[in-house]
């Protein structure tokens, strides 16, 4: 993998979250890929292990509207939309706007709740937009969205239906911490916990910004080639039903684009585009049954995926 000097500007935000989460730069650093390219977040893995603080820290840092929405079996859509509510004084409807109205969401325990209430998420994700009672409502500007769902207990849980699992940039998990930073972390909740005391480091102007200059990060016909190449070998794979599909090449290559970026490069690499596809593709890919019971994951397959495709070496010449 080839990495440059770090962006100054994303570099001072991963440090940030650092303050608060030990540890975990990787899982800061692709956050960062899924916010800059517009992007979300699909966060996988057990409780207790920092999901909620790393989007706090994450908010936090970048000067971020937060909101938090607790999906639970009973909540409704317009309990994550909003609802529009008859003031009687005004004679009128007027809307009360819900938990989805911020910059970046944590969408708790997302598979916990109904499907229809999960698909309100879906317009939001997808459009920046969310339509109540006939009207549609813009949403702020950035938008960024990291769900959480627990992949162990699976009792009195909706598994999130392919149409929404696609809207995700990136599927990922945060992984228990190493002997020494669990200690660190003892140390850290002795005191003032780091989340309270955490400032922003860049301004939502500035994210914006950030946003926009990812757009100019060149990819040669060769890496588009390549990232198809990928996404079409993995609908032919002996052991998917399912594989990625035209959104997912479209995700792998603004994911590569934020990642170039952040390393000070205005041009995607082929390392870029073979670091990110697992992390891209693997949600996408509907397994066969034979698959499933022979232990197989999607993980494994995208990688099977990206050592059968030839790399690409030299930049095509027209």
């Amino acid at each position: 993998m080839v990495r440059n000097q770090m962006n100054p500007q994303i570099e001072r935000i991963i440090q940030n979250i650092e303050k608060v989460m030990i540890g975990k730069r990787t899982v800061a650093e692709l956050s960062l890929v899924a916010l800059l390219a517009n992007g979300h977040v699909l966060l996988e893995d057990v409780p207790g292990v920092g999901k909620t603080m790393m989007v706090r820290a994450l908010a936090k840092s970048v000067s971020a509207k937060f909101k938090r929405i607790q999906f639970t079996p009973d909540l409704l859509p317009s309990d994550v939309t909003g609802v529009s509510i008859y003031n009687p004084k005004e004679m009128e409807f007027q809307f009360k706007p819900g938990p989805i109205m911020g910059n970046i969401i944590l969408a708790d325990e997302i598979n916990r709740t109904s499907p229809k209430t999960q698909s309100a998420l879906l317009e939001g994700m997808e459009e920046s937009s969310v339509t109540i009672d006939g009207v549609t409502h813009i949403l702020d500007k950035p938008f960024f969205v990291m769900a959480t769902q627990n992949p162990i207990e699976y009792e009195g849980t909706y598994p999130l239906p392919e149409a929404q699992l696609d809207r995700f940039l990136l599927k990922m998990q945060m992984g228990y911490p190493e002997m020494d930073e669990e200690m660190e972390v003892l140390n850290r909740a002795q005191k003032t916990p780091p989340i309270e005391e955490l400032e922003p480091v860049v301004s939502l102007s500035e994210l914006k910004q950030l946003q926009l200059d990812i757009k100019d990060v060149y990819v040669d016909e060769t890496i588009k080639r390549y990232i198809v190449e990928l996404a079409q070998k993995t609908r032919t794979h002996s052991s998917v039903y399912l594989g990625a599909s035209p959104r997912g090449s479209i995700a792998l290559m603004k994911a590569c684009q934020a990642y170039a970026f952040m390393y000070n490069r205005d041009y995607v690499l082929p390392d870029d585009v073979q670091y990110l596809a697992p992390f891209v593709f693997s949600h996408r890919l509907i397994l066969k049954s034979e698959a499933k019971f022979e232990g197989i994951t999607a993980e494994e397959i995208v990688k099977r995926v990206i050592a059968r495709v030839p790399v690409p070496v030299q930049r095509l010449v027209k």
